[in-house]
């Protein structure tokens, strides 16, 4: 077992403050990987995990136990190096023994522990050679044996396919997955490099690798919010929610006047094809009176408009233009705070204007109080409608009709 818990822990180098504050917890048997560019502290602080580097201030705890103080051969922590760290006046044999030899096991021991970690790695034929005799990625194969020979609780696998050609990069980063997933071990993996963490991502159960647009890893000169919206996931594994975006919008609604009467007059492919006509037109005045429409309810429109008095007179041409169809409409006129939902719209304004419209008779442009008070001195003239009850909506609404 190997849980690891990193809390305040700092690391300077006389002036240099190479890690700061670091706090961190790592899962038993987890496969953790630590990215970023060369020099921000991502060897340092595992190094001091391992116990190779001292630590300014802070704790580091394995399985609940401090080990600041402890010694490296103590804390059952093996490390695979970018520059393989080979001996190079010994075998390959030798190599993956030496730290065994170091621990007490006796000889065949040793011998069933190396021979079962070169089967594991495909490297028997390589046991009498010398490292010189190697190439790249068999050295980092012995590198990657000699660690997990002594099945250790945690390995450390700093930057281990850097130094590899791009060929050989995925075989041995696929393989340290594998051993770590059979053996069921702690294992810290450092990368700089971005296409060794895709590939890490892509094979990984559950994971995903984000990139983000942006010149700078510093979050507030670029999109701060998708940044830290990725970062709260990862952290709490919840999306944020958006805000939800509120604005003062007029909102219009037209309904086409005994439909379903005309659709059985008609018929099906004929009323088919004035529904047609009838959408032509009134999208038409939509974009004359900048209007956005929001939805089609079957026989009548849903807009929005940042203006009543552009809603009403677009109502009204609506209104005239579909009367060359020989439809009659009605149609409703509210403003109000709706909620924006890409290209939708909610809230209790939509509801109110939807009841307006509903009480609107054929051929009348009906508008709330708030809409007669907003448009004063824009010219339009209203005809009092008296107080309405409107479902859903409490109290008695004063409505009134658009004259002309």
């Amino acid at each position: 077992m190997a849980q690891v818990v990193i809390r305040s822990l700092n690391k300077k180098f006389d002036e240099v403050h190479a890690v700061k504050d670091v706090n961190l917890d790592i899962r038993d048997k987890e496969f953790m990987v630590f990215v970023g560019p060369s020099g921000c502290g991502k060897t340092t602080t595992l190094r001091m995990v391992a116990g190779l580097e001292s630590i300014t201030s802070g704790r580091i705890l394995i399985d609940d136990k401090v080990i600041n103080e402890l010694p490296p051969m103590d804390r059952d922590i093996a490390m695979v190096f970018q520059n393989y760290a080979l001996y190079p006046h010994m075998s390959v044999y030798d190599n993956m023994a030496f730290g065994l030899k170091m621990r007490k096991f006796d000889r065949a021991d040793i011998a069933r522990r190396v021979q079962e970690a070169a089967e594991i790695l495909g490297i028997q034929e390589l046991l009498r050679r010398k490292p010189r005799q190697l190439s790249g990625g068999q050295k980092q194969r012995v590198g990657i044996a000699r660690a997990f020979a002594g099945n250790p609780k945690m390995v450390i696998a700093d930057e281990p396919v850097s130094a590899l050609d791009v060929s050989v990069q995925a075989a041995v980063t696929g393989l340290l997955m594998d051993i770590q997933r059979d053996h069921r071990t702690t294992l810290l993996f450092i990368s700089h490099d971005l296409s060794v963490v895709r590939y890490l991502a892509d094979r990984i159960p559950g994971a995903k690798f984000v990139e983000l647009e942006g010149t700078d890893h510093l979050f507030f000169t670029g999109d701060a919010d998708s940044m830290l919206d990725e970062i709260e996931e990862f952290l709490t594994g919840v999306r944020p929610v958006p805000a939800v975006e509120r604005v003062l919008a007029t909102v219009l609604f037209t309904d086409i006047v005994d439909s379903t009467k005309r659709a059985v007059e008609l018929g099906d492919e004929r009323w088919k094809e004035l529904l047609g006509r009838h959408d032509a037109q009134v999208r038409r005045q939509l974009e004359r009176f900048h209007g956005r429409e929001v939805n089609t309810t079957g026989d009548g429109f849903v807009a929005r408009f940042d203006g009543p008095a552009r809603a009403i007179r677009c109502a009204m041409a609506v209104r005239d233009v579909l009367r060359s169809l020989d439809l009659e409409v009605r149609a409703g006129v509210h403003t109000g705070e709706v909620e924006l939902h890409d290209d939708d719209i909610s809230g209790i304004a939509v509801h109110i204007a939807a009841r307006v419209a509903a009480a609107a008779a054929a051929g009348e442009v009906l508008v709330s109080r708030i809409v007669v008070d907003l448009v004063a001195g824009s010219g339009l003239s209203f005809a009092a409608r008296g107080e309405h009850g409107l479902k859903g909506v409490a109290g008695e609404w004063g409505l009134f009709a658009v004259e002309g």
